[in-house]
Order: C-alpha cells, then structure tokens, then sequence
C-alpha cells in the first residue's frame, strides 16, 4: 500500500533538488509570472501588493510611473519567493480622475504592466467610511430584500397552481444567481497568480459549501416540530444572503478604485434587483402563516450581508477573497436550487414538467435578467 507513495515521494524530491535545468542540461529562458493584487492610493504615493506566481524567485530591478523611471521602496531583501507577496511604496504625485499606468521591470527584462483606470485616494477605515459603507448596503440589500417580502400577504390569498407558479419563479431567481455568481467567481480568479489554481479555488469553495449547506439543512429538518419549508426559506435567505456579499465586494469596490459613477449605477442596480429576491424567499412559505420577527431574521440574514460585502470591497479588496466568497455564493445557491426544485417537483401536479413550473421558473430568469440590466448600464 505503501509502495506507490514512496515512489511518488521520491520523484517529487528528485525534482525539487535537481529542478528542470538539472535533469534537461541548456538555457531555459526565464519564467516570471507577477500579479498585482491590492493597490492602496495615499497622497503622494502609491503602494502595490505583488505577488509572485511563478516557479523561481523574481527581484524587481526598476519601477516606471507613466513611462517615467521611478524611486520605490519594498518591504523585504532580496527577491520574492514563489508564492510570496511584497508590497512597493512608491512616492509618486498622482492626481486625483487622472489614470496611471505603472511598469515592474524585473532583473531579467521582463515587464509586468497594471493601470490604475482613475486615480482616487483609497478610503480610510474610519467612523464615518464605515457609516457610509454601511448605509450603502443596508440600501442595496437590507431594504429591497424587505419591500420584496411584502408580498407575502398576496401569496397567502392564492391558489394552489398559483403558489407553485411562484415557488418554480423562486427556483428561476436562484438559478439565475448561481449562474451569475459563478461567472463573477470566475472572473475574478482569472485575476490570481497562475500558481493559485484559481479554477480549482472555485471548485473547491462551491463543492464545500453546497456540502456544509446541505447538511446544515439537513441537521435542522431532522429536528421534531420543525417546519421543513421554513427550514428551506432560511436556507434560500442564506444562499441570497452570500451572494448579497459579492454584490456588496463589487460596490464596494467600485468606489474605491475611484468608479463613483460606476458604484452609482450598482447601487440603483441592486437596489431594484434585489427586491426579487425578497419575493423568492416568502414564496417558499406560501400561504403559511409567519410571524414578523421570522420574516424580519430571514430578510436580515439575506440582506446584511451586503454590508460586510461593501466594507471588505471598500477596505480590503483582494481577487483571492473575492474569489473564495463567490465560489462559496455558487455552491450555497446551487444546493437551494436543488432543494427548491425538489418541492417544486412535489407539490405542482406534473412536476417540474407542469406548465406553473416550467412558467414560474421561465419568469424568475426573465425577471433577474431585466433587473441585472440596469446594474450592467
């Protein structure tokens, strides 16, 4: 059993002690890969967080500001280490709505380029930043989720076909969502160093958090007295709820890299967007009578989260985390849509094939895609 380990240690460690130019004798030309991650805008300096993704160590030799040759300081000796970070501070006048096109000139002549699109100084973490961030996502995803669960009153006069015409439109609204947040994970860890893998940090986070989702619903249906369909609506509202998180990072950071009219548009965006998923989450309910404490912790477990997403994109933005919190938001909604589509299926005479389910679940995506326009504009 052991044998087939034991090989493949030792090949691993022939290669780490002698390396490719040991084993395969000639000039190899060098392989550099720097990724910039973090770019912090303080008056009168720029600092950078690189990170370096490539298989050798990499030295920054020279640093150019606008095609001009500039002064820099980094936090360590020597050359960056595979998988290592350092951070560059460098004292450059920058003006505020102007870009700035910045040039890492490694030892071996390689050029690593990075444009910051519109110069603006990154907020600070104070009172009144956080205030401000706050108030932002407590209006694109606190609010809308609520005024969207104000339906519930309408719900409960319905009829049966009726009902599951608005169940199968919540399962299109979260299909819709996981389609959507596993673009934007993607996107994002297109971002990361190569070495990361970011394709398989995706993976990794949606596969773990439709598992951890699933047996967390699980753990609670098995639970005497538990209404099963209120146990579905908290786990529809912490699905929305996640996603509400990476809405929040890309609001966030719009602003910080200085794209107010951008974070302006996201915010009116989100705002109507998310009133749909509001309707998503009492439509799982139904005629089912609730109180308003339930219906007040199911909308704030979907929409607060939007606050911590404006702060982390405001303040500490990274691809890595962006990424991670996507990928978490795909596996989380997916297991949802796996569970809505499951009552769907039971409860709509004709299952998923019924003509309420299949035109509940067309509307959903419709109704998310029309919405998700005004956020594109």
């Amino acid at each position: 059993m052991l044998v087939p380990l034991v090989f493949t240690a030792a090949i691993v460690a022939f290669f780490i002690v002698l390396g490719p130019a040991g084993i395969f004798p000639g000039d190899f030309p060098p392989v550099e890969d720097l990724t910039v991650g973090r770019v912090t805008l303080n008056p009168n300096e720029i600092e950078m967080l690189v990170t370096n993704g490539g298989p050798s160590p990499v030295t920054i030799a020279q640093v150019l500001v606008d095609d001009a040759y500039w002064d820099y300081s980094i936090d360590r000796d020597g050359p960056i280490d595979r998988l290592r970070s350092a951070t560059l501070n460098i004292p450059y006048p920058w003006v505020n709505g102007e870009p700035v096109n910045i040039a890492l000139v490694t030892s071996t002549g390689l050029t690593f380029e990075h444009t910051i699109e519109v110069a603006t100084e990154t907020p600070a973490v104070d009172g009144r930043f956080l205030v401000t961030f706050a108030l932002i996502g407590i209006y694109i995803g606190l609010i809308p989720v609520l005024i969207g669960m104000t339906w519930k009153p309408f719900l409960g006069g319905l009829g049966v076909r009726w009902l599951n015409f608005f169940l199968a439109f919540t399962a299109g609204v979260l299909i819709f969502l996981a389609f959507d947040t596993v673009v934007d994970a993607l996107e994002q860890a297109s971002a990361l160093p190569s070495a990361i893998g970011g394709v398989g940090l995706v993976v990794l986070g949606a596969i773990g958090a439709f598992v951890i989702t699933y047996l967390v619903g699980h753990k609670f249906r098995g639970r005497p007295g538990t209404d099963p369909l209120v146990v579905v609506a908290f786990t529809v509202a912490a699905g929305i709820g996640v996603h509400n998180l990476g809405e929040g990072l890309a609001v966030g950071a719009a602003y910080r890299l200085g794209e107010i009219a951008l974070g302006t548009f996201l915010i009116i965006g989100f705002a109507i967007h998310n009133t749909t998923e509001g309707l998503g989450i009492v439509s799982v309910l139904g005629d089912r009578k609730t109180s308003l404490p339930l219906l007040l912790g199911l909308g704030a477990i979907a929409g607060l989260p939007t606050v911590v997403g404006t702060w982390t994109g405001a303040f500490f933005f990274s691809p890595t985390l962006a990424t991670i919190f996507l990928a978490v938001a795909t596996g989380a909604i997916a297991q949802v849509v796996v569970e809505v589509m499951g009552i769907v299926r039971k409860r709509a005479p004709g299952g998923l094939a019924s003509v309420e389910s299949l035109g509940g679940i067309a509307v959903g995506l419709a109704v998310m895609y029309v919405t998700g326009v005004l956020i594109a504009a």
